[in-house]
């Protein structure tokens, strides 16, 4: 792979990185450092990758790698900084906030493929190669979480 070729794809790809690093770690500084790594781990193994058409599952692999890498070391550390209040969100985008709250309450297992699923536009079967799952086992992680947003999205709307 050509160094204008990877710089192309992965320059693409910027978003879908990103927000694959927001679904496993919750701080911004953390995310950049995560996906920065990946990068810089693709670009030494650019030559391992054996059919260039699966560059974007195999980079999502090694950045979810990387958030792991962080999330281990982060085992080790404790933050003192309170994150900011969020301001209240407009009516009009109350819903998709509401949404938005409801897969972040996800545990990480169960998020990663719904980010990766709806957001990203994967296949379970590339959700399956990326997480190192089988297919079925994908296809039950997305089924429990729909079930769970279902489930804490009508408890929401009976509270109101």
């Amino acid at each position: 792979m050509t160094k204008e070729d990877f710089t192309v794809r992965v320059t693409a790809m910027t978003g879908t990185l990103y927000r694959v690093s927001c679904t496993l770690l919750d701080r911004e500084a953390d995310r950049e450092d995560a996906v920065q790594e990946a990068i810089c781990r693709a670009w030494a193994r650019r030559d391992s990758l054996r059919d260039p058409r699966f560059f974007q599952t195999w980079l999502i692999r090694i950045l979810i790698n990387a958030c792991y890498d962080v999330l281990r070391a982060q085992k080790r550390v404790v933050y003192m900084d309170e994150l900011p209040e969020q301001p209240a969100p407009e009516e009009s985008r109350e819903q998709s906030m509401d949404l938005a709250r409801a897969v972040e309450s996800l545990e990480r297992n169960l998020r990663l493929p719904v980010i990766l699923y709806y957001a990203e536009g994967f296949s379970v079967e590339e959700i399956a190669g990326m997480l190192g799952l089988s297919m079925s086992a994908a296809k039950m992680r997305l089924h429990r979480a729909r079930a769970l947003l279902r489930e804490q999205l009508l408890e929401e709307d009976e509270s109101i």
